[in-house]
């Protein structure tokens, strides 16, 4: 029998997210399924591992040697031969994959997704997600629950992964009107038992907001690299840096099918928040071009003062 559907009003945002209660430690699943043993799959198969959540992983990536390099190191147990194996027995399966391979994945696992397999992703965009995973899954969507964990790194592959990449980050739960409320719950309490804060939001809200905090970042760094290479002194200029570069560039070296795919899929609110970007910019710009010294330390100022007052929500 089918689980209930979801049914509650969705957060815009993310206020009252901290009033979320703490759900009881779930009972360790029997089997989890992996797609995609990179950075982030790999490090909860790990994560689920040490905290006992899990007593066997399965799982697939679509390069081979991915999937033989996590089985040499213990990150998965079995290795499958196809998305599709890797979900067979399995309880729980989490799907990561670039969000731009989604869709052809749920397609591909659809026939043997039930109603009593917890579905999860690791995507870093939402709304496309929803969608693919209610157009491939039908009814069984309702088993889906879309995540994204506030973890990561510029490297990548599972020689990368660890079992602590998510302990104390945030992790965005992003339920639709089709979501069972069983399900999210029970995503709820296996990122609360890895040591995660659990909050709640809106696909689109969470794509709104992302695009600010974390999309446009990452395509300004792009932008800055790319400005620099575009320079006959390049190699000079690069020889010169140090950890101010360092600091700033670091998120430029992230993954590039990854990343192409995240700023495709979010590219209207991305698009929003690059005009906010380019007036302040410019702004600046009339300011050094006006010598108008007195409102330049002021932005500087206003800038610095909000840098040095935020702190990240896992500090808290």
């Amino acid at each position: 029998m089918a689980e209930p559907r979801q049914k509650f009003s969705l957060f815009t945002g993310v206020s009252g997210a901290a009033s979320t209660p703490i759900t009881p430690r779930p009972q360790a699943f029997e089997q989890l399924g992996v797609i995609g043993c990179g950075l982030m799959g790999g490090s909860l198969a790990l994560a689920m591992k040490r905290a006992g959540l899990v007593r066997r992983v399965v799982g697939y990536s679509k390069s081979p040697s991915t999937t033989q390099r996590a089985l040499q190191m213990g990150v998965i147990d079995v290795e499958a031969p196809s998305a599709l194996l890797a979900v067979s027995g399995a309880d729980v399966v989490v799907i990561a994959v670039p969000v731009g391979a989604m869709g052809a994945t749920f397609k591909s696992i659809r026939h043997l997704v039930s109603d009593k397999t917890l579905l999860i992703d690791v995507g870093s965009t939402k709304q496309d997600v929803v969608l693919a995973a209610k157009a491939a899954l039908g009814r069984n969507a309702s088993t889906f629950v879309p995540c994204h964990p506030i973890a990561g790194s510029e490297m990548s592959g599972v020689e990368s992964a660890r079992a602590d990449l998510y302990a104390g980050k945030q992790v965005i739960l992003t339920p639709t009107e089709e979501t069972s409320v069983a399900h999210l719950e029970r995503a709820r309490s296996l990122w609360q038992a890895l040591g995660c804060q659990v909050s709640l939001m809106s696909p689109k809200a969470h794509d709104d907001a992302y695009a600010a905090v974390s999309h446009l970042p990452h395509l300004i760094a792009f932008a800055y690299m790319q400005g620099l290479l575009g320079q006959a002194e390049h190699a000079a200029l690069l020889g010169l840096a140090g950890s101010g570069f360092a600091d700033f560039t670091r998120i430029a070296a992230s993954e590039p099918k990854l990343w192409r795919d995240v700023l495709l899929a979010n590219k209207t609110a991305l698009l929003e928040q690059s005009r906010h970007f380019q007036r302040a910019l410019h702004q600046l710009e009339v300011l050094l071009n006006t010598d108008n010294g007195a409102e330049l330390q002021k932005t500087i100022a206003q800038a610095s003062a909000a840098r040095s007052a935020w702190k990240p929500q896992n500090s808290k």
